[in-house]
C-alpha cells in the first residue's frame, strides 16, 4: 500500500491496525500533515515573487488540511491510450446538444441579448457561441461545482503527480484572493475550475472581464461579466471576426481522402488533429463536390479542414481557424463540435 496518499476508507483501516499518536492523530496521518504544511510553507518565496502579500498567506495557508476526496478523484481520471478506438461523436451528440440545452440556451440568449449584442459587438465573438460555452460548462449556470478551490489545488499540488499544472493554478488562485476575490466566491470543480465559465484561477487572472462596469469580474453570479469573459477568452485565443466555427457538409463518395490526409503532427492534442484533413479554402472544397447542408458558404478564401468523426458516409463538418480556437477552450472534436452545433440550434 502506498502510505503517502490514502483515501479516507484507508486512512479508517489503518488507524485500527497501528497505535495512536500521543495526541490521537495516526502517525500516518499525522505525517502527512506535516508534510503538507512544510510544503505549503516552501511556496512562500514564489507567492511573494507574484506580489502575494503575507497577509494573504498567513490567513489562508494555516487553515488548509488535504481533501482526500481530491486525490481519489484524481487518481480515478482515465489515463487513455493512444491506441484505444474512439467512440463515435453520434451519441454524444444526442447527448450534449438535445432539446432541453437548445430551449435552455434560447432562453439565456434571448434573456441577455442586449448585453451579447454589445459584447459581440466588441469583440467579434458570436453571441450563441458565447452562450454554447455557457451550456455546456455549466449548463447554464446550474451547477459549477461545490469543492473549495484553494484546498482542492492544494492538495493537488502536494500530492504531486501534476504538481507542475497545479501548483501556478494555486498560486493563482491566491492571487486572485489578493486582489480582492472574496474566499466564499472560490468555489469549484475539484479540478480547480471555477465560476460560470468554469476558469481555472491563471485564466481568471488573464482574461476575466468587468462586462457590466461595476468595477469587478464576477464570472460566478454575474451573466453579463461571465458572457464578456468568456469572449474575451476567444479574443486571448485568436478568434477571427466573421469567420464561422464551421459548416456541416456532404461529401461525394468518390472523394479521394488519401489525397487530402494530413501529415503534419500537431505538438499538441496530436490525437485530436491527425483526424482533421489537410487545409483547403472553400473554394477548393468547393470544386471537390463538397456540398453545404442547410448554410451558406463563407467567403472562397477562408481555410477550413474536412472531419468526419464517425468515418466516410456520414456526418462531415468542414472546420475553420475558429474552431480550433474552441478547442482551446477543450481541446477534444466531441467538445468543438458539440459547441458549435448548439451555438447554431440556439441561433435558430
Amino acid at each position: 500500500m502506498n502510505m503517502r496518499f490514502l483515501t479516507i476508507a484507508a486512512l479508517l483501516t489503518v488507524s485500527a491496525l497501528v497505535p495512536s499518536s500521543p495526541m490521537g492523530i495516526p502517525p500516518v496521518q499525522a505525517q502527512e500533515t506535516t508534510g503538507f504544511q512544510a510544503y505549503l510553507a516552501s511556496l512562500r518565496g514564489k507567492a511573494r515573487a507574484m506580489g502575494i502579500s503575507d497577509a494573504t498567506l498567513d490567513n489562508v495557508l494555516p487553515t488548509l488540511t488535504i481533501n482526500p476526496r481530491v486525490i481519489e478523484l484524481d487518481q480515478s481520471q482515465p489515463g487513455g491510450s493512444f491506441d484505444s478506438p474512439i467512440p463515435d461523436f453520434e451519441p454524444y451528440r444526442v447527448k450534449h446538444v438535445d432539446a432541453s440545452r437548445i430551449n435552455r440556451g434560447r432562453i439565456a440568449y434571448q434573456a441577455n441579448r442586449t448585453k451579447l449584442r454589445t459584447i459581440e459587438q466588441e469583440t467579434g465573438v458570436p453571441e450563441a457561441i458565447m452562450v454554447a460555452i455557457y451550456g455546456h460548462e455549466t449548463n447554464y449556470g446550474t451547477f459549477t461545482g461545490d469543492f473549495d478551490l484553494i484546498r482542492s489545488l492544494a492538495t493537488l499540488a502536494f500530492e504531486g503527480r501534476r504538481r507542475a499544472l497545479f501548483e501556478p493554478e494555486l498560486l493563482a488562485a491566491l492571487k486572485m484572493l489578493d486582489n480582492g476575490v472574496p474566499r466564499s466566491r472560490l468555489i469549484g470543480s475539484w479540478a480547480g475550475a471555477t465560476g460560470y465559465p468554469q476558469f481555472l484561477p491563471s485564466v481568471y487572472l488573464r482574461v476575466a472581464k468587468d462586462g457590466n462596469g461595476d468595477g469587478k469580474a464576477d464570472i460566478w453570479t454575474n451573466e453579463t461579466d461571465a458572457l464578456a469573459s468568456i469572449a474575451n477568452y476567444f479574443v486571448d485565443a485568436g478568434w477571427r471576426r466573421g469567420v464561422p466555427w464551421g459548416i456541416a457538409v456532404t461529401v461525394p463518395s468518390n472523394l479521394n481522402r488519401n489525397a487530402i490526409a494530413n501529415r503534419t503532427n500537431a505538438a499538441r492534442c496530436p490525437r485530436v488533429f491527425e483526424r482533421h484533413s489537410l487545409w483547403k479554402t472553400m473554394a477548393e472544397w468547393r470544386q471537390l463536390g463538397i456540398i453545404p447542408q442547410g448554410s451558406a458558404w463563407p467567403a472562397d478564401t477562408v481555410m477550413a479542414t474536412l472531419l468526419e468523426p464517425d468515418g466516410q458516409g456520414k456526418a462531415a463538418y468542414l472546420l475553420t481557424s475558429n474552431y480550433r480556437v474552441i478547442l482551446d477552450y477543450n481541446c477534444s472534436n466531441f467538445y468543438g463540435l458539440s459547441v458549435g452545433l448548439l451555438a447554431d440550434a440556439v441561433d435558430d
